[in-house]
């Protein structure tokens, strides 16, 4: 183990390290760019990002982006930000309760244990643990991803446009009393989720 871990630590260091540093503040950069411009893009963009490898450097831009934003001057100012960090947090529910609820709807089509990861990807996505679509996406990555994908990127985008807003960095449905615009944050969660 003790090998293992020094041979995986300069793997990372010295391979994988520094081009996925250069992807990630690519990414930054390139939402820090979109700021400026349509929110509702923005979403969209950000939508697809989280569902992207669910929990992984790409949805942690994102993430982080979102979260870097949540200042007590945007809180204070109700600025973009806060829509930011909505939309961030929804598309983040929606590959886990997308996938729940097909395990519901159309359970033939999947095993005795994916339909056991559905029901846990009902209460992972309602607390904003995007890495509960992890199984499904590990058992069929090709149709799985691009339909988080969509689902991630219409609730971005319909938050965005919405102007929904929240302030807290995590939490899922459970922090539903920081967030201004309710009806239509969770209107995007649904259209995403079906």
């Amino acid at each position: 183990p003790l090998l293992g871990t020094f041979g995986v630590t300069l793997i990372m260091l010295l391979v994988i390290g520094k081009p996925l540093a250069s992807l990630q503040t690519n990414l930054t950069e390139g939402l820090n760019n979109l700021s400026g411009g349509s929110i509702v893009l923005l979403g969209i963009i950000l939508g697809l990002m989280m569902a992207f490898d669910m929990g992984g450097p790409v949805n942690k831009v994102a993430y982080v982006f979102a979260t870097g934003g949540l200042t007590a001057a945007a809180i204070a100012e109700g600025g973009s930000e806060l829509t930011v960090m909505a939309v961030v947090m929804a598309a983040g529910m929606t590959p886990p309760l997308g996938l729940a609820l097909a395990t519901v709807i159309r359970k033939n089509l999947f095993t005795e244990a994916e339909r056991e990861n559905g029901k846990a990807a009902w209460i992972l996505g309602a607390s904003f643990i995007t890495e509960g679509a992890i199984p499904f996406a590990a058992g069929d990555p090709l149709r799985v991803i691009p339909s988080i994908m969509l689902g991630s990127a219409v609730t971005g985008g319909l938050v965005a446009g919405f102007g929904s807003e929240l302030a807290a960095p995590h939490g899922g449905i459970w922090v539903t009393p920081l967030i201004g615009g309710i009806p239509g944050y969770l209107f995007a969660i649904v259209i995403g989720t079906l």
